[in-house]
C-alpha cells in the first residue's frame, strides 16, 4: 500500500471526545494551477463564511454530539498540506475559531496540476487520525479533472477508505468535464453525493448547502418545512 506522511500537531479534541462525536468531516480544498488568486480567496473565505452561517451552525450545534473537523489543501502528487488539524466543534466559539483560522490561512501551492488520486490518499491517511465518530466523510472541492498521477478509483483500492464516504463540490467554469469526473470517479461510499457551484462566486452558497446536508446526513429538500435548511 502506498502511504503518505501527514505531519499533525497535537490533538485538538479532548480525551473521551469520541463518545460525543457524531461526524468526522475532512474538507479538501483545490489549490491547483487552475485556481487563480481571486478564486482561491473566494474558496477559502467561502468555506469560513459557510461554517459561520446560521444554517450550518445550527446543524452542528443542534444535532446531539459534536462534529470533528479538519481541512487540507491539495494539488499535485506531493502538494497536500493540512491547514486545520482535527478539532471537535461543540460550541459557537469552537466554530468561530475554526472559521477564523481558515480565513487567515496562506495558500500552500500555486503551480501544480490536479492529482485527485494523491489528494484522496492523503485524505484517507489524515482521516485515520480523526476521533472515532459515528460517521466519517471527506468533502472534496475542485474545478478540474485528474491530470497527474493515479486516478481516484485506484486510491480507493489502495488506501484505507473502509467506512468513509467521499462527497464532491464541483466548481463549474474551468473544465466542462468536472461534474462527470467527480460523479463517476470521486464519489465513494454510502450516501455519497455531488454539489455544484456556479464558479467560485457561488462557492459559499454551495458549501452551505453541502455542509448542511453532510452534517444532517439528509437531503435538504426532504427536511420538514418547520426545520427547512438553506435553499
Amino acid at each position: 500500500m502506498v502511504r503518505f506522511g501527514v505531519a499533525l500537531g497535537a490533538a485538538l479534541f479532548p480525551a473521551g471526545a469520541e463518545a460525543a462525536c457524531r461526524l468526522a468531516l475532512l474538507l479538501a480544498l483545490d489549490v491547483s494551477s487552475s485556481v487563480d488568486e481571486a478564486e482561491y480567496i473566494l474558496q477559502r473565505d467561502g468555506l469560513a463564511a459557510a461554517l459561520m452561517s446560521p444554517d450550518v451552525q445550527g446543524a452542528i450545534l443542534q444535532g446531539g454530539g459534536g462534529v470533528a473537523l479538519a481541512a487540507y489543501e491539495w494539488s499535485g502528487r506531493r502538494q497536500s498540506k493540512v491547514i486545520q488539524d482535527w478539532v471537535l466543534m461543540s460550541s459557537a466559539a469552537d466554530i468561530a475559531e475554526v472559521a477564523a483560522r481558515l480565513r487567515s490561512a496562506e495558500r500552500s501551492y500555486r503551480r501544480y496540476p490536479t492529482a485527485l488520486g494523491y489528494a484522496l490518499g492523503f485524505g484517507a491517511t489524515l482521516m485515520e487520525a480523526a476521533p472515532d465518530c459515528d460517521r466519517r466523510v471527506i468533502d472534496v472541492s475542485g474545478d478540474g479533472i485528474t491530470n497527474d498521477g493515479f486516478w481516484p478509483q485506484l486510491a480507493y483500492r489502495h488506501f484505507p477508505f473502509g467506512g468513509v464516504t467521499v462527497n464532491a463540490l464541483a466548481v463549474l467554469g474551468a473544465d466542462p468535464s468536472v461534474v462527470d469526473h467527480f460523479e463517476f470517479e470521486v464519489l465513494h461510499g454510502p450516501g455519497a453525493f455531488i454539489e455544484t457551484a456556479q464558479g467560485y462566486e457561488g462557492y459559499e452558497r454551495a458549501m452551505i448547502r453541502k455542509l448542511y446536508r453532510e452534517i444532517h446526513d439528509r437531503i435538504v429538500g426532504a427536511v420538514p418545512e418547520a426545520t427547512a435548511g438553506p435553499g
